[in-house]
């Protein structure tokens, strides 16, 4: 029977110290599950650090392994901030570790260095990314395409150095598996789950749009020359009510709303609005980085091709405490109801012999422990206070053993998402 996942967090100003309290709190977790008859023996730790513990990421990785021998498999990343249940650690040192104990033939580390054997059969994984990469978007999309559910999730790290990713396997080399070992730069790095681990996953927005979407009818790459058949500046400052008339007040007014103002992009246009406060998860976030007067357009921080669908909106903390609770509930509801073949995201599909989760339709299932990756532009503060958006997890989804970070950009399916959290459940059937 699958047992809960451990889960330690600390934050220290010295980092052998700031491990140290996380393990003693993973041995004291240990010894109540001893206590009440279960045996828990952990074999792949998760662990991500702040910022500020980055450059003692390899001396972090060492002491686990020594002082947790049991743990034969790592993955993590380091964030601006980092998550753990009920609480944030933002600008200041500190980590959070949880131990999963998973069947060791039903997960793989990989990175760069070692990349995912062709012979492990994967249904999802766990990706942690850099940014700086290029192309990342097209490598998040192609990873996709090497798991089953065509799920994944995770983030792109975060920080001053812009960030590093964390993968160590002492398990030896087995057949379709190199060794991995390390902290690295560049491209991907996590862990791809087989069938026989089964997690749900929701993607939650923090932007209210501004009315419904249009319709992109000409664009140059970022640069998005007409909406409906109108001038996109046109349509954007009809939208926001403002003009870029020569009254310096107004063009003040008018430049205090595009600097307020984001875009959301749907890969093909849907002439319905959304639900008030709410993206779907075919919605991506990005920014509006300017605009071309002459031509009459607006630029975007993506790729933009005619066809595309394509929504003004600001970011909104009523709306993302609505839409975190949303997905918080939906994950609590599909674990007390009697469940069908499930895709990770929810939706239902064709089991293969169960559900994504790898338990027999209509079983019970629990909450092992969960992955939760935010936006570096959400946190507590968007939420109303220090710690508030991960408390408003737990006080929905309970007490689960939680871990994550927040990311230069989150992943979800096949797509780089932003200002959204990504929230993964593991559970047992």
């Amino acid at each position: 029977m699958p047992h809960p996942f451990l889960c330690g967090h600390a934050t220290h100003p010295r980092w052998d110290l700031a491990v140290a309290l996380v393990l003693a709190q993973l041995q004291a977790q240990r010894q109540t599950l001893t206590r009440r008859g279960v045996s828990s023996t952990p074999n792949l730790g998760m662990v991500y650090l702040t910022d500020a513990l980055s450059p003692h990421a390899a001396d972090i990785l060492d002491e686990l392994s020594a002082q947790l021998p049991e743990v034969i498999d790592w993955a993590g990343a380091t964030g601006q901030a980092i998550a753990a249940t009920g609480v944030e650690y933002v600008n200041e040192p500190a980590l959070v570790v949880l131990l999963c104990d998973l069947p060791p033939d039903q997960y793989q580390v990989f990175s760069g260095v070692a990349p995912l054997g062709h012979r492990f059969d994967a249904e999802t994984a766990l990706v942690h990314a850099d940014g700086a990469t290029p192309d990342i978007a097209d490598l998040v999309a192609e990873m996709a395409g090497r798991v089953a559910s065509g799920y994944l999730f995770g983030g792109l790290s975060s920080g001053r150095d812009g960030g590093r990713q964390l993968a160590l396997s002492r398990a030896g080399t087995v057949p379709g598996q190199a060794r991995v070992r390390g902290v690295f730069a560049g491209g991907l790095s996590g862990v791809a789950f087989g069938p026989g681990v089964s997690v749900l996953s929701r993607v939650t927005q923090g932007c209210r749009p501004l009315g419904p979407p249009h319709r992109v009818t000409a664009a140059e790459g970022p640069v998005v020359l007409a909406l409906d058949g109108q001038p996109a500046l046109a349509v954007l400052l009809g939208r926001l009510g403002v003009s870029l008339a020569d009254d310096p007040h107004l063009r003040t007014a008018a430049l205090d709303a595009l600097r307020a103002t984001l875009v959301g992009l749907q890969d093909h246009a849907d002439d319905r609005s959304p639900r008030t406060g709410h993206f779907g998860e075919d919605v991506r976030i990005r920014h509006l980085v300017g605009i071309d007067v002459g031509r009459k357009a607006v630029v975007v921080s993506d790729r933009v091709s005619v066809g595309q669908g394509l929504s003004f909106c600001h970011r909104d903390a009523r709306a993302a405490r609505a839409d975190l609770v949303r997905i918080c509930a939906e994950i609590r509801e599909e674990l007390e109801s009697p469940s069908e073949a499930l895709h990770p995201s929810g939706t239902a599909r064709a089991g293969r012999g169960g559900d994504a989760a790898g338990s027999a339709p209509g079983a019970a299932r629990q909450a092992l422990g969960a992955v939760y990756v935010s936006c570096t532009g959400r946190g507590g503060d968007h939420f109303g206070g220090p710690s508030a958006e991960l408390q408003l997890v737990r006080q929905v989804l309970g007490d689960v053993p939680l871990a994550g970070f927040f990311a230069s950009g989150e992943i979800a399916h096949h797509r780089l998402y932003g200002y959204t959290g990504v929230l993964t459940v593991f559970t047992s059937g």
